[in-house]
């Protein structure tokens, strides 16, 4: 059976940069890459203020959407980056949703 896609490749306009990291640091530090992929995306972003007792701070955090799986040899996407904008964003949560079958649908990064 085929299932619909949820993630249209005609809305992905936006281009991105992603950036896995593997486990484990290099020999100076730096955290070791495991895969830099080049894509289009579906890109949301959203900001809030949360109210401290000394000032205001502003939360940013976005989200990006892919068609399909962007990398099937990783069993998850969980650590790294992102660069959308000219501005840098950390990997906070990845998700490969997936079809009854298996197969990944479409994938989401959650971004700080």
């Amino acid at each position: 059976m085929k299932y619909p896609c949820l993630v249209l490749k005609s809305v992905c306009k936006t281009p991105i940069t992603v950036t896995v990291f593997k486990e484990g640091v290099s020999e100076d530090g730096e955290p070791l890459t495991d895969v830099v992929l080049n894509l289009m995306c579906n890109y949301q972003d959203k900001a809030k203020t949360v109210i401290t007792a000394d000032k205001q701070l502003v939360q940013l955090s976005a989200q990006a959407y892919f068609v399909g799986d962007i990398a099937p040899e990783l069993p998850t996407l969980s650590n790294g980056e992102v660069e959308v904008y000219g501005v840098k964003r950390r990997i906070f949560q990845g998700e490969k949703a997936r079809n009854p079958d298996g197969t990944v649908n479409y994938t989401r990064l959650d971004l700080i």
